[in-house]
């Protein structure tokens, strides 16, 4: 595939980080078109060339069209951007397919399908016809979406079978301060991306318990080899989570107050109950779904998922967070490598 200068980016999602890409895209020099889903809200965000609800402080580059058209959006589009919530991946990648045959399309999403227990780029290639679906990538790192809007340097990564294709969406995305990477291990990046998501609810949990910054350090430590642990049993490259996609982005998530995971994590620790929380959020949460399809995944593939585990006792099951976290503290004791050894997930 070659890699041209310009292109047609079609950006399927409004939210905070859709509306980011979307500007990542124009300040490139790409043709950007942003799909709004609510007529009225595309009309209002065209003509003020503002998202009042997500990003009311960004002002949209003149170069973006915004409407509630898909097929206008998508139509002769080289990439097509899907930023949308997990649980409506399936929806969405299903409507696009007549409208991606020629398209690389990116999936921007970081969750695992609750039903099906798929991650994004399986869900997308299942509704697509499969010459595109070969060619579908994921783009996942540490990118929290109000800094990259604001213009503060950042670094992703876009992961694919088809290097090509990741490579021909990493040129068009690239620029000065939005720095791309490509891996071909889609399975890791996805599974970094939508895992860290679980550790972030627990990194809040552990900051509005003042647990301080040792005990963060090792939750962190073992979280990621809890991530590396199901990823690699599901055919991932280890290495991939010592990268961006894996340790880079669970340090941003689970460090930042910008992060909707680390915010649900730090109200359940105030006693707050989790369906309270979510009610009064604008955005998903994506790690509260995300815990409940990976605990799913970890007894049907026999991997033990301790902090997963204790996180979806939680959300669902009525443990307090201090009961949690004693309960990991209790475990029996072993060799901090165990999980690393041939036959050895626990």
């Amino acid at each position: 595939m070659s890699q041209p200068t310009q292109g047609h980016i079609a950006v399927v999602g409004s939210g905070t980080w859709g509306t980011t890409l979307a500007v990542v895209a124009a300040r490139t020099g790409q043709n950007v078109t942003l799909y709004v889903r609510d007529p009225e809200e595309a009309s209002r965000i065209a003509g003020t060339r503002r998202n009042e609800r997500f990003l009311p402080d960004l002002q949209l580059p003149m170069e973006i069209k915004v409407t509630s058209d898909l097929g206008r959006t998508c139509g002769g589009a080289t990439i097509i951007l899907v930023v949308v919530p997990s649980q409506q991946m399936r929806i969405t990648a299903r409507l696009l397919r007549e409208l991606a045959a020629d398209a690389v399309v990116v999936s921007a999403a970081k969750g695992l399908e609750r039903t099906t227990l798929l991650r994004m780029t399986e869900v997308i290639a299942e509704e697509l016809e499969p010459a595109a679906a070969a060619r579908v990538c994921a783009l996942s790192g540490p990118n929290l979406a109000r800094e990259i809007a604001l213009g503060l340097p950042a670094t992703s990564v876009i992961a694919g079978r088809d290097l090509g294709a990741a490579e021909f969406a990493r040129d068009l995305l690239m620029g000065s301060l939005f720095r791309v990477y490509t891996n071909e291990d889609v399975v890791g990046v996805e599974f970094a991306g939508a895992l860290k998501n679980v550790i972030a609810i627990g990194a809040g949990i552990g900051d509005g318990l003042e647990a301080g910054d040792n005990a963060k350090a090792a939750f962190l430590t073992r979280g990621i080899a809890e991530i590396a642990r199901l990823g690699v049993a599901c055919g991932a490259q280890p290495l991939t989570f010592a990268g961006l996609a894996g340790i880079g982005d669970l340090i941003a998530t689970c460090a930042s107050t910008l992060s909707r995971n680390h915010f649900v994590g730090a109200e359940l620790a105030k006693g707050r109950q989790l369906a309270e929380i979510l009610a009064g959020m604008d955005q998903v949460a994506e790690g509260v779904f995300t815990t409940e399809a990976a605990v799913s995944l970890g007894q049907r593939l026999g991997i033990e998922l301790p902090i997963i585990e204790q996180m979806h006792a939680v959300l669902f099951e009525g443990r307090s967070p201090v009961e949690a976290v004693g309960t990991l503290m209790r475990r029996e004791a072993r060799n901090e490598h165990d999980e690393l050894r041939p036959g050895r997930n626990r």
